[in-house]
């Protein structure tokens, strides 16, 4: 199994049209063969006292996948050449983690 931890920063302003986009294309990933999970997630700040903030207009996608080729498969699904292309002009940057279990 494999953790990916998606650390997105969109424009300013941008959070709305891009969650538009990711909620579409949502039921297309979940529906891909090895997708455990898939969801879009904000922090929830205050929690914990050691928590690091996360900056303004950052959104964290958290997808859980069964091996690394559903992964790549994923990557390269048509349905998310055209999510990235929607996305594209709301994003800042993004920052990829790909985590196995211990």
């Amino acid at each position: 199994m494999l953790h990916v931890i998606a650390t997105v920063t969109l424009l300013p302003g941008q959070r709305d049209a891009w969650l538009a986009a990711f909620d579409r294309v949502r039921p297309a990933v979940l529906a891909e063969d090895g997708c455990d999970a898939y969801e879009a997630t904000a922090e929830e700040p205050g929690v914990l006292g050691a928590q690091s903030p996360l900056p303004p207009d950052t959104v964290v996608i958290v997808e859980r996948w069964r091996d690394a080729a559903a992964l790549r498969a994923h990557s390269t699904a048509p349905h998310m050449a055209a999510y990235r292309a929607a996305v594209k002009p709301l994003v800042k940057g993004v920052a990829i983690h790909v985590l196995r279990p211990l």
